[in-house]
């Protein structure tokens, strides 16, 4: 089969299309046909290593430490179940999926196994398999740092670097449970966030939210460049701070201000639940959020999909055709 093989760190050359094996799956593992999967920051992240002081050594620790010990990037897809071990009961032959993947990665492939129990769902009658794709990371990620924020009706809600795949699935999941939504984002990016239910929208190029005299119940920095002082001073008495890309620094911060005042700083990141992609899911169905699809690649053009989303460009997903 066709893969993205991935040997060593670097800028978005060290990702090279080769034939590998098909892998054949274990007895309580699926195989899958993927027929798309995405390229996100994390993911250019990973590929270059550019990861905070606080869990650079255990990343490398796990993923490989002079080279990258998985071969095959690649974080959320969308397929068809093609093969079952014969442990797996929840799943048949033919059925579309939309998964994350988790430490295991491998979507940038034509099929890869992940087991039966994993973050695998049943595709959303009203999407593509492509649009599909977009959901583990983005929507996971964003329901969660909602959460920890007690996201509920009437609340005002900022998101800080809103128009990328987190950000995207954010302001809908915000919306349908009746916030208040402002977006942070480039110029370019505003007028899809408005059509996505953004109430609010700022450019950063032309204003600081910190320093409009309005306060937020929750602030979501998806990009992690929000200033983190004026930020906790944007909150409301009880307000909630999520560092969705979080430091070391802001993170100690974070703990000091949680414990001294009312407010609350939070840089817990997502896990990959099934009832949470189920969720998602039923969202989708009801009409209340969609998936933002900015650019679809081939596999051969993986490569140059990873120069867009690292340029910054990308409003919504970024689609990997296979």
């Amino acid at each position: 089969m066709k893969a993205i093989v991935w040997t060593k760190y670097g800028p978005p050359d060290v990702l090279q299309l080769k034939e590998v094996d098909k892998p054949v799956p274990k007895d309580h593992e699926v195989l899958i046909k993927v027929h798309a999967a995405t390229v996100t920051a994390g993911d250019c992240e990973l590929r270059r290593f550019d990861m905070p002081g606080f869990i650079w050594l255990l990343m490398r620790i796990v993923i490989g430490i002079r080279k990258p010990r998985i071969k095959i990037l690649g974080q959320e897809l969308a397929g068809e179940i093609v093969s079952i071990g014969r442990k797996v009961t929840q799943f048949k032959q033919d059925d579309q999926i939309f998964a994350a993947t988790g430490i295991r990665f491998g979507a940038y492939a034509e099929y890869t196994c992940l087991p039966g129990k994993s973050a695998i769902a049943i595709k959303p009658a009203n999407m593509t398999l492509e649009e599909a794709a977009t959901i583990p990371t983005g929507g996971l990620n964003a329901l969660h740092f909602l959460r920890k924020g007690k996201i509920r009706s009437g609340i005002r809600v900022l998101i800080n670097g809103a128009g990328g795949s987190i950000g995207t699935y954010g302001v809908q999941i915000a919306k349908s449970l009746g916030a208040h939504v402002t977006c942070v984002d480039r110029g370019d990016k505003l007028d899809m966030l408005r059509s996505i239910g953004s109430d609010e929208v700022i450019d950063y190029t032309q204003g600081d939210y910190t320093k409009n005299g309005k306060v937020y119940d929750l602030i979501i920095d998806v990009v992690g460049k929000s200033p983190f002082s004026r930020s906790v001073r944007s909150l409301s008495r009880n307000g909630y701070f999520i560092l969705g890309n979080p430091r070391l620094p802001g993170m100690i911060r974070g703990l000091w201000i949680s414990l001294i005042s009312s407010k609350k700083v939070v840089s817990e990141m997502a896990g990959t639940k099934l009832e949470d992609l189920n969720y998602l899911k039923e969202l989708i169905e009801a009409g209340k959020i969609k998936s933002v699809i900015d650019k679809s690649y081939p596999l051969e053009q993986v490569a140059e999909a990873h120069r867009y989303v690292e340029a910054g460009h990308k409003k919504g997903n970024v689609i990997i055709n296979i």
